[in-house]
């Protein structure tokens, strides 16, 4: 079936696949679990797949090209205005197979394995250090409560919060002390 063009909505489980022919015409409607795609699109002829540029999205591409189809990626936001009936994963796949044969369309790049780790590195770093920032600003806010003021910064956390718990002079209960220490 030359001419053939898919919509993959993917999921955890269970995706949906949505296929028309050259002339639009529905030929396919069918659920496939994870364990079944690759299976199923290896006995499909080259054809054009259209996914969201979701969780998993650029493994299945890839997966799919080295199978010889043509794979493009689109962000959700743009395959959104192409749903027509309640939102579902049949009418979504509907959807993206529709919204991949648009001429304007824009796609997203499909990532490689490389570059997938070094973004992976980059969204755990940022983690890091948000939970790092969201830790001190924990701390200084119930050092405040008992009125003892630390400038914004990293910095002045760790060189000032130590002298703060140690310091016998203000009323830190010791159960309050262990748990800044702690913090």
């Amino acid at each position: 079936m030359n001419g053939r063009t898919i919509g993959l909505d993917l999921a955890k489980n269970v995706f949906q696949v949505h296929g028309v022919d050259e002339h639009g015409k529905v030929v396919l409607r069918k659920q496939v679990t994870r364990h079944q795609v690759a299976a199923f699109f290896a006995n499909l002829p080259p054809c054009l797949i259209g996914m969201e540029a979701c969780g998993s999205a650029h493994h299945w591409a890839r997966k799919l090209q080295s199978m010889g189809h043509v794979v493009k990626l689109m962000a959700p936001q743009y395959v959104k205005p192409y749903v027509k009936t309640n939102k579902n994963d049949a009418a979504d796949a509907e959807a993206i197979c529709e919204a991949v044969t648009r001429p304007n369309m824009r796609f997203v790049p499909i990532k490689n394995v490389e570059q997938q780790s070094v973004l992976a590195l980059h969204r755990v770093r940022q983690g890091f250090v948000k939970a790092r920032t969201a830790q001190a600003n924990q701390i200084r806010g119930l050092l405040a409560e008992f009125g003892l003021i630390l400038p914004q910064g990293i910095g002045h956390i760790v060189n000032q919060a130590p002298g703060l718990i140690e310091d016998v002079r203000n009323e830190l209960p010791g159960s309050f002390r262990l748990l800044i220490q702690r913090l």
